[in-house]
């Protein structure tokens, strides 16, 4: 079963502005990828199918495919790690999430469920309202 790894979307709205960002970051970057200073250990088991979630004001909004991890090492001797990943986003149930730093590996068990491609016609309700209703635990 392939592990995942989970991110802050910091500073980002909501889905809809993530991938307008991403979107301008393909364009500067000609690829989709993300910098992070550390090489997961548990990549291979990333690369059987694991996913980034993007944690958006306080909730697992959406995930991508993770595609590769490409090392990078600048002249100054400067390491990071590049992480490729699928443009297309898929929607998942919200999940709360609280805040931390970096990237976290995230198991199976604990990934929310994609959203059902119907419900995101169906309910398009206000995201305050949402947010409120989930943290009632009424949605």
């Amino acid at each position: 079963m392939a592990l995942h790894l989970i991110k802050l979307a910091v500073g980002v709205e909501d889905v809809a502005q993530l991938r307008k960002l991403q979107k301008e970051r393909r364009r500067e970057r000609g690829r989709s990828v993300f910098y992070t200073r550390h090489m997961p250990r548990r990549r291979e088991e990333i690369l059987d199918g694991g996913s980034i979630y993007w944690v958006i004001k306080g909730y697992i909004r959406v995930r991508q495919r993770i595609l590769g991890f490409i090392p990078v090492a600048e002249d100054d001797g400067e390491r990071y790690c590049l992480v490729r990943y699928d443009p297309k986003l898929v929607e998942t149930v919200w999940q709360p999430k609280r805040a931390f730093q970096g990237w976290r590996y995230l198991l199976p068990k604990d990934a929310p469920a994609d959203r059902p491609a119907r419900a995101s016609k169906e309910d398009k309700l206000p995201v305050a309202m949402a947010e409120e209703l989930r943290a009632l635990g009424l949605l």
